[in-house]
């Protein structure tokens, strides 16, 4: 199973990304093909010893998509942009899936567009696990879509469900709706509707839940709008980050706690770690024909192969196989290879 990886995407370029794909090949013995400027691929190839840096295929595109361009005009005006080409790749089954850590909004529209969607999915969706007290929640829409309807909630849900499924080997995720109160006539206009559409529907719906209950464990899908998951996303990240900083300096502030943080030092190293997005990997952007999946814009070398090997579970999972299914019967009885276990 073949993975395009885009590697002139992400803050760091080739640089990072070459040196995180053969990690990721070496660790998870993931199958790759490098998708981008191959001047610069092989000079970072140069760099790095062994036979993995020897044998890797290398798939040339010149140009390469800036986070600054017009996603929808930069995609289908750079057909040999790094981004395109993978996702031409997937498309034309030459690879089973595409990853990248380049723009959001140019994979968001190369998703669609390049590699298409599945029959019945009106917008593909972002979705990423974020850390809980007993362990991960799968959260989306987080970027893909600003605006969204009751009924493309429905289908986040859907498409949530699968994908819990798959990455925290869950056999019945509970799914929430994102909403201000547990109440189901709390929220604005689009979380009554598409609470009144998950009832009904066949996914194993809880009701609302308030995004102070999400790190708790609340339910293992959270479904929401893309303007409200990304805020909530990068919440959580800044929160978590200003913790850490806050107990750092506390740590530091007299002789007394400082020896007291030296004993405390590797459990707070594991909490860290839970809370590390690099952990994590991508965010896949559910709902397309293939599996495609955005790497953290700011991805260093561990961060991107954390994001190659999720590709490749996802791959081994039949998650992709699993989600057309469940997107054509607008229900989750698909999710398990014996089609059961779900309400």
């Amino acid at each position: 199973m073949r993975i395009a990886v885009d590697v002139m995407g992400g803050d760091l370029g080739p640089g990072e990304m070459v040196p995180g794909a053969l990690q990721a090949a070496q660790e998870y013995g993931a199958d790759l093909v490098l998708v981008g400027n191959e001047s610069s691929i092989r000079q970072c190839l140069s760099k790095i010893e062994g036979r993995w840096a020897e044998q890797v295929d290398i798939v040339h595109a010149p140009s390469a998509i800036s986070m600054d361009e017009d996603p929808l005009s930069a995609v289908r005006h750079k057909r040999d942009s790094s981004l395109v080409v993978a996702a031409r790749m997937v498309r034309e089954g030459k690879a089973e899936a595409m990853v990248s850590a380049g723009s959001t909004g140019a994979l968001v529209a190369a998703g669609p567009l390049v590699v298409g969607r599945l029959s019945g999915v009106s917008r593909p969706a972002l979705a990423t696990p974020v850390p809980t007290v007993d362990g991960a929640c799968i959260l989306l829409d987080v970027g893909a879509n600003s605006d969204c309807t009751p009924e493309q909630l429905l289908e986040f849900a859907t498409l949530g469900s699968v994908y819990a499924s798959s990455l925290l080997g869950l056999d019945r995720p509970r799914v929430g709706l994102l909403s201000i109160g547990s109440e189901p006539s709390k929220g604005n206009a689009l979380t009554v509707a598409a609470h009144r559409l998950l009832a009904c529907s066949p996914v194993r719906f809880i009701g609302n839940v308030e995004s102070r209950s999400v790190p708790f464990g609340a339910a293992d899908v959270v479904v929401t709008d893309g303007f409200t998951g990304n805020i909530l996303l990068k919440s959580m990240e800044g929160v978590g980050i200003a913790v850490f900083d806050m107990v750092r300096q506390a740590a530091a502030s007299s002789l007394r706690s400082k020896a007291g943080a030296l004993l405390m030092k590797p459990s707070l190293r594991k909490v860290k770690k839970r809370m590390d997005y690099s952990e994590y990997g991508g965010a896949p952007l559910l709902g397309l024909a293939g599996l495609v999946v955005k790497a953290h814009g700011s991805s260093d070398r561990k961060a991107f192969a954390s994001a190659v090997r999720v590709t490749s579970d996802l791959l081994r999972s039949g998650m992709s196989d699993r989600m057309a299914r469940a997107v054509a019967d607008r229900g989750l009885s698909t999710i398990l290879p014996n089609g059961g276990g779900l309400e």
